[in-house]
């Protein structure tokens, strides 16, 4: 008797623990992933090319037109027989570490000369970055250009960077030198969101030796 009621246990046991087994892996099988975000819940955008920035230098750079808050445009093709310099940024969510750079640009005399263009690139709303100037009113004497929804910024390889807190989706803190003749010289990507202008300036020369 006691053997048939072990027997009866075991069996029982045996199909509830197969039952539950079977729940748990439909339930597992029918949950859907939430899209993977950033920290501050912008989708990741995840075709993005991970070329290697080395690997652009002395290649042409790729086609761009910008326009600013006043709507001028700036465009590679207008530009030609300047020197083009980049700094890809986060933008609004970065300060002060980008506003420092994108003014510091703006206000170095070595950078002001008719054979130079500076344009600093954030993916803001034109709308949005006057909160920026009304924070911090130097940055009115910037060029600062709007790049929508990252299109240049991905076509340039500057959303998947070491400096990008918020990786596939926005630039970190890079700079790209372009020559007169439309051919990238110079990138380089920091992490420590530091002042680059004087290596900027020692690329510069460089050209202007050639």
């Amino acid at each position: 008797m006691n053997q048939k009621i072990n027997v009866s246990t075991i069996i029982i046991v045996t199909v509830v623990v197969a039952v539950i087994g079977l729940l748990a892996w439909g339930g597992s099988k029918n949950k859907t992933s939430a899209p993977a975000v950033d920290q501050h819940g912008m989708p990741l955008v995840t075709n993005t090319s991970a070329t290697p920035l080395n690997k652009l230098v002395n290649k042409s750079a790729p086609d761009f037109t910008l326009v600013d808050k006043d709507e001028k445009t700036y465009s590679l093709n207008e530009l030609r027989g300047k020197n083009i310099i980049l700094f890809f940024n986060e933008g609004l969510m970065c300060y002060p570490a980008c506003w420092n750079q994108i003014v510091a640009l703006a206000k170095d005399e070595r950078l002001k000369n008719t054979g130079t263009v500076v344009l600093s690139v954030v993916v803001d709303p034109p709308g949005e970055w006057q909160k920026a100037i009304n924070q911090m009113p130097e940055l009115a004497e910037a060029t600062v250009v709007f790049d929508k929804n990252a299109v240049i910024s991905n076509k340039f390889s500057m959303l998947k960077t070491p400096s990008s807190m918020h990786y596939g989706s926005l630039p970190g803190h890079t700079f790209v030198l372009i020559d007169k003749e439309g051919v990238i010289k110079h990138i380089f990507d920091d992490p420590n969101m530091s002042i680059h202008n004087d290596q900027l300036v020692v690329e510069l020369s460089k050209l202007n030796q050639n």
